[in-house]
């Protein structure tokens, strides 16, 4: 019996893992255009996707709340790749459910005044990027990376609750984008 309960455990915790593995939204899908409050440089500002597009891809993260360990540890990496993101074409923007209300800050500090943060009070902008998750009774967004092409088409969904990987990633797909279409 214990062996039994071992190898059911065993086998939801692997489907936990690949189930954080990868993003709702799939890879070659459309990406849902929005706009939203944000900053940059502790700014206020609008992003929109559609305008973002016209410059080149976009790296569209989505972090659970601003100010939280990961979510800092995240910030840091992707505002040390901003610069190389920006040479290749590429505009990135994080999004967040949690602490909206410190989205100006936190792309002042965290951020330091590389790329555009921007607030998505409800959840409704991860919702239509099915990047949901409950957190204390919040409805938040999870930590997912999209590379979205300048004709909205995601040509990268990650979904994983470790920040370490979504730098990388995201700037493979970049390169790979970048390569095929210079």
């Amino acid at each position: 019996m214990p062996m039994k309960k071992l190898v059911l455990s065993l086998t939801a915790a692997a489907l936990l893992s690949v189930a954080t593995a990868h993003a709702a939204l799939p890879t070659g899908s459309q990406a849902p255009d929005f706009k939203l409050q944000g900053a940059l440089a502790g700014k206020p500002l609008t992003f929109s996707l559609q305008q973002a597009l016209q410059k080149g891809p976009v790296v569209l993260y989505f972090f659970p709340a601003a100010f939280s360990k990961g979510c800092t540890i995240e910030a840091h990496a992707f505002a040390e790749a901003t610069d190389d993101f920006n040479k290749l074409g590429a505009t990135v923007v994080g999004v967040t459910a949690g602490n909206t209300d410190q989205v100006d800050e936190f792309s002042k500090l965290e951020c330091r005044d590389k790329f555009t943060v921007a607030a998505d009070p409800g959840a409704k902008i991860a919702a239509q990027y099915d990047t949901q998750m409950q957190m204390k009774g919040k409805t938040l967004s999870d930590r997912t990376s999209y590379v979205i092409a300048p004709d909205g088409k995601i040509l990268l969904s990650y979904t994983d609750r470790n920040p370490e990987a979504h730098i990388q990633k995201t700037m493979e797909a970049v390169k790979q984008y970048a390569n095929a279409h210079s």
